[in-house]
C-alpha cells in the first residue's frame, strides 16, 4: 500500500494569477513554479474532518492560525478584508476575500490537535492469531527390503 505523504488542495478562481500572487506576496507561502507561472504552494501541518451533510462532494478549506484577532488585524493593515470573527466554542472562524472573488476560511482551533504518524496497517478481522501447530520432525528408520530407508513422522511438543 502506498503511504499518504500530504494533501493537495485546489482553489478554483476566476482570477488565478491574482490569487496566486496573494498567496505568494501577502500570505508569504513558500512555492515552486512548475512552469508558465503555475505556482504550487507549501502548507504547514494540516488536518481533515468529516462533517455531516445532505449532499456529498462539497469541501471547504480553512487555513489555521494561532490567533484569529491578530491575523485579522494584520490582514486589515495590508488592505485585506476579513469577516467578523465568530467564536464557536471549539474554535474561532473568519474568512478573507481573495482578489479573484472567492473567500478563504481562517480558523483558530481550540480543540485537541492530532499529530501525524504513518497509519498502522490493520490486520484483517479473520486473521486472528491461531495456536501454532507442533513441529513435525522426520526420523529415519531401518532400511526396507528394497534398500531405501523408510521415514516415520513424529510430532514434537513445544
Amino acid at each position: 500500500m502506498a503511504t499518504i505523504t500530504g494533501a493537495h488542495m485546489i482553489i478554483y478562481s476566476a482570477n488565478g494569477d491574482a490569487d496566486r500572487a496573494f498567496l505568494r506576496d501577502v500570505l508569504g507561502f513558500p512555492h515552486v513554479d512548475v512552469g508558465q507561472g503555475w505556482l504550487i504552494f507549501a502548507l504547514p501541518s494540516s488536518e481533515i474532518a468529516i462533517h455531516p451533510s445532505v449532499k456529498s462532494g462539497e469541501h471547504e478549506i480553512y487555513l489555521m492560525v494561532d490567533d484569529v484577532k491578530t491575523f485579522v488585524s494584520s490582514m486589515s493593515a495590508r488592505g485585506v478584508t476579513c469577516s467578523e470573527p465568530r467564536d464557536q466554542g471549539w474554535g474561532v472562524l473568519t474568512s478573507l476575500s481573495l482578489p479573484g472573488g472567492g473567500a478563504l476560511g481562517i480558523y483558530e482551533p481550540r480543540h485537541a490537535r492530532p499529530t501525524w504518524s504513518e497509519p498502522q496497517k490493520r490486520k484483517a478481522a479473520t486473521s486472528r492469531k491461531r495456536p501454532s501447530k507442533p513441529a513435525v520432525v522426520s526420523k529415519r528408520s531401518k532400511p526396507t527390503r528394497r534398500g531405501r530407508r523408510a521415514t516415520t513422522r513424529t510430532r514434537v511438543k513445544r
